[in-house]
This record gives C-alpha cells, structure tokens and sequence, in this order.
C-alpha cells in the first residue's frame, strides 16, 4: 500500500512513493536560504542566522506525544527561520491515499508504523527544514539514529492534562479510541517520555502563547549549535 507514487502540490514535498528519493524538502528551498546558510555570518547576524549557518543541510525535527503542539510550533519555528516545514503524517497520507485512521484500521499499527519510518527516512535526506513527527516515531531505534545522524532534535515535553485538553475532541487519533483514553496517555508517557528524553532540545510545551514556545526552541537551537549562552528557564534545555 506505501509503495505507489502519488502526487502533492506544489507547495508541499515533490512526488514520489515512501522511501523515494525524490522530491523532499531540498525540493522547495528557495535558492537564497541555501546560499545564506553557507555565507559567512556578519558579526550583527541574528540569532536566526547563526542558526541557519550552523544548521547547514541538517533539519529541525519535533518529537512528542499527541497533541504537544508539533505541527503547530513547527510552522512558526520555520517562519521564523525562513524554511520550509513537512508535517510526517501528512506525507503518509498522501502516499498512503487514506487517512492514518483508514490505514490503522485496514492494515494495523505496525504495518502504519514501517510506512511511517520509511517516510520519515527520506524526508531527512532532504534538508534543511523543519519536520514535525507522529508521536510512536521516535519509538523506532532506526528512526532515532536517522534523525541523530541528520537533524536536531526537539521533544516538545507535554503531560497528560495538556494533552487531553487538546485532543478529546477529535476523532482522529486511532489510539485514544479506547474506553479510558486520559489512561490511555498517562500510560502511553510512562513508555514514551523516557525515550523522548533522548532529543537534543526540550522544551515545555504548555498554555502559553506560540510565540513563547517558538521564541524558546531559537534560544534551545541557538544554544545547542551554537554554543551561546542558554537564557535561565526550568522548563526548556539543551544537552
């Protein structure tokens, strides 16, 4: 079912079946980022800049449960940073031709979850850009040494409060289709977050405004590549 071609517009990551190394986010990096990104940096550059000049062809890749506010904070953060932003699951979508949901309940969560790590795979070969992830991806060994070798890593860090407040509403999340779905997520942190502990960056996510979060991932990422001093914050940090 990943392996057939499929066709996204223009706006988005080029055709191509998962695993494909086609298209990708090089695809549509305006030539300019590119060139920024390996210029000499000016002693005024801001702190966007130095972060794209360290960052090279390596992307920005957001980890986290549910409802952590990934695809979110990902757009903002690549507003913000001048690149282009793919969110994972819709790119199983597209080369899936249903919905996670759809694909859940014909084909089962480990078929999902191999297509899944084959998307992710090829989306990392093609930076630099920022890419939100599926919640269980990171769970993946291979997945986890991929975004290690090729991107920077940020666990939007969310407990189970905020994520039951974000996602009770919706339909869409095939595993919180259960009876007790709040022990659903508190049982599903207790098998995640000590893996998710794992990402270069973390950062709290929480009910504030995006822009805080967003103005804290620049801080993390700046400190992280850069080797700049990391403003005091308890709920954000950098390894």
């Amino acid at each position: 079912m990943f392996a057939r071609p499929f066709q996204v517009s223009s706006n988005r990551i080029g055709g191509g079946s998962i695993g494909d190394d086609q298209g990708g986010l090089a695809a549509i990096i305006r030539p300019e980022t590119m060139s920024e990104a390996a210029s000499p940096m000016p002693a005024t550059a801001s702190p966007e800049a130095e972060i794209l000049a360290a960052l090279g062809k390596r992307l920005i890749v957001l980890v986290g449960m549910m409802g952590a506010g990934k695809s979110t904070i990902g757009r903002r953060l690549a507003a913000r940073l001048n690149l282009p932003f793919v969110d994972a699951d819709v790119e199983i979508e597209a080369a899936a031709g249903m919905t996670i949901p759809e694909i859940f309940e014909l084909h089962g969560e480990p078929h999902f979850r191999d297509g899944e790590a084959r998307v992710i795979a090829r989306l990392l070969e093609n930076g630099p850009g920022v890419l939100a992830t599926g919640g269980g991806s990171f769970m993946r060994e291979e997945t986890r040494r991929r975004i290690g070798e090729k991107a920077v890593s940020i666990w939007l860090k969310a407990d189970t409060d905020i994520i039951m407040r974000r996602v009770k509403r919706r339909a869409d999340r095939p595993l919180l289709q259960t009876a007790d779905p709040a022990a659903t997520v508190t049982r599903l942190l207790s098998e995640r977050d000590p893996v998710y502990e794992g990402a270069d960056i973390t950062i709290a996510s929480r009910e504030v405004p995006h822009d805080k979060i967003v103005d804290e991932c620049i801080d993390a990422l700046r400190a992280q590549l850069c080797g700049a001093a990391h403003p005091a914050d308890p709920v954000s940090a950098a390894r």
